[in-house]
């Protein structure tokens, strides 16, 4: 029990440290080995560092890194360019103000589903969201909770094929793609996208006598002429376009007829083709996505090299972010004292794993304050367990994908949610004025939509 009271303490100080402040990349190290000397197994300290806390945080980096790198320079290219901002410029200014909150929720949905790092959707949104609300005398304080439906709930975790991290994850423990489940994602995620668009219209209604506010932080200065330079929006969409679509080909058609049988040998790791479907898709859609942006793009560029610089810099902090949440992760697992908590979640519902995978991720997702993070470490501590357990009572291992998925989509959006501090940030507000309407439509819609979608599932198909 002493190493259970370790783990449930190790995990506490996450939380509770990183919602001060502290980098999870120093975090995670010293609280796996405060977890391993609680656990009783202090002698084998440095042994567990070297050879699981690293060896795991390694493969990680070295397994999503390029997709990292690369969605982190496609989206500063995208930024740079100024076409980020001419797609969701178009969506604001075609729906105008009585469809504002859904122009807001839409551009950004789509960024985020074409690859567009959460962090550049927001810089780029939000500029045009605060002009927006201004013109139309709406309180500024509902701006963060529609970005952050827009760009951290259905578009990044539900829709099957979205290029975000959170949906490739999940392909290498349950022998899926990213377009798993396509009906389901579809009709939660279009669920969680129509009930937050009603939620904030309804909170904006009744606070608009209050108008847009004054002595705010943060305001935007909109550079008319630089607006006039953004790109077409045909050619701003062409490499958004690039990435789902040719992932969509290269995944489905192209890939699946290669020769990959040098793969099964000593010199590849005796590797199954099938886990690096999705990698491999999107590592090449990414790519002629970001030469097409350049090629699209090259007279509005100012400098090629230090954008794609800054993005490639960009990308370090996630990509070691989550690879030391995976080697937390990887280290609470090899303790003997973790086989009590892992029982403890699969008894949580022994007989369906559906129940079970999401209460593990969405709990996780909380406690790091990471969807990616939370994500990564349920599944590598259980992951092989729900792929065996889906076998033995008959359930598509694609549920189990997109509901892992969508898992990872709820708690993590709690307060010390570094994307939601910084969304924050950008919009010169604070918890105290806007995080209400972020956890409604980030956190509690999404989990009860999931948990809906658990239920349906549960009822009429398990």
């Amino acid at each position: 029990m002493l190493g259970v009271l370790g783990i449930l303490l190790s995990l506490a100080l996450l939380m509770y440290l990183a919602y001060r402040g502290i980098s999870v990349i120093i975090l995670a190290p010293v609280l796996a080995m405060l977890a391993v000397v609680l656990a009783g197994e202090g002698t084998q300290l440095l042994g567990i560092y070297t050879q699981v806390f690293m060896v795991q945080l390694g493969g990680f980096a070295i397994k999503y890194f390029p997709i990292f790198l690369l969605g982190a320079i496609f989206g500063k290219l995208m930024e740079d360019s100024g076409s980020a901002k001419a797609i969701a410029q178009t969506f604001i200014n075609k729906m105008g103000q009585h469809h504002s909150v859904f122009a807001i929720v839409a551009s950004c949905g789509l960024l985020t589903y074409g690859g567009v790092s959460v962090f550049v959707v927001a810089f780029a949104v939000y500029p045009l969201a605060a002009a927006l609300f201004k013109e139309a005398d709406m309180p500024k304080r509902f701006i963060p909770a529609a970005i952050a439906l827009g760009a951290f709930t259905f578009s990044m975790t539900a829709l099957p094929g979205t290029s975000q991290i959170h949906n490739i994850i999940p392909t290498s423990y349950f022998g899926t793609d990213m377009y798993a489940a396509p009906i389901v994602g579809l009709v939660a995620g279009f669920t969680i996208m129509f009930t937050g668009i009603w939620w904030i219209k309804r909170r904006v209604e009744k606070f608009k006598a209050e108008g847009y506010g004054s002595h705010h932080k943060m305001e935007p200065v909109i550079d008319h002429e630089l607006e006039k330079s953004l790109p077409n929006i045909w050619i701003a969409l062409v490499p958004v376009v690039i990435v789902v679509a040719s992932n969509f080909v290269l995944q489905k058609y192209v890939i699946p007829g290669w020769n990959t049988d040098y793969l099964n040998t000593a010199k590849f790791g005796f590797i199954n083709p099938d886990k690096l479907v999705s990698i491999w898709s999107m590592i090449m859609a990414l790519i002629m996505a970001v030469l097409a942006v350049i090629a699209l793009n090259w007279n509005r560029i100012r400098n090629v090299n230090t954008s794609m610089t800054k993005g490639a810099i960009g990308s370090m902090l996630p990509t070691f972010n989550t690879a030391s949440e995976v080697g937390y992760g990887a280290t609470i697992a090899s303790l003997a004292a973790f086989t009590l908590v892992k029982e403890a979640v699969i008894n949580i519902s022994p007989n369906n794993p559906l129940i079970s995978e999401v209460v593990a991720v969405n709990v996780l997702a909380g406690i790091t304050g990471s969807a990616s993070g939370g994500l990564t470490i349920a599944l590598e501590a259980l992951g092989s367990t729900y792929a065996e357990m889906a076998v033995q009572f008959g359930i598509n291992p694609e549920w189990m994908h997109r509901l892992a998925s969508m898992a990872s989509g709820g708690f993590d959006s709690l307060p010390h949610n570094g994307a939601v501090i910084t969304l924050l940030t950008i919009c010169g507000l604070t918890h105290k004025t806007s995080y209400k309407d972020i956890a409604m439509v980030s956190l509690a819609i999404p989990v009860s939509i999931t948990a809906l979608t658990v239920a349906v599932l549960s009822v009429f198909f398990v």
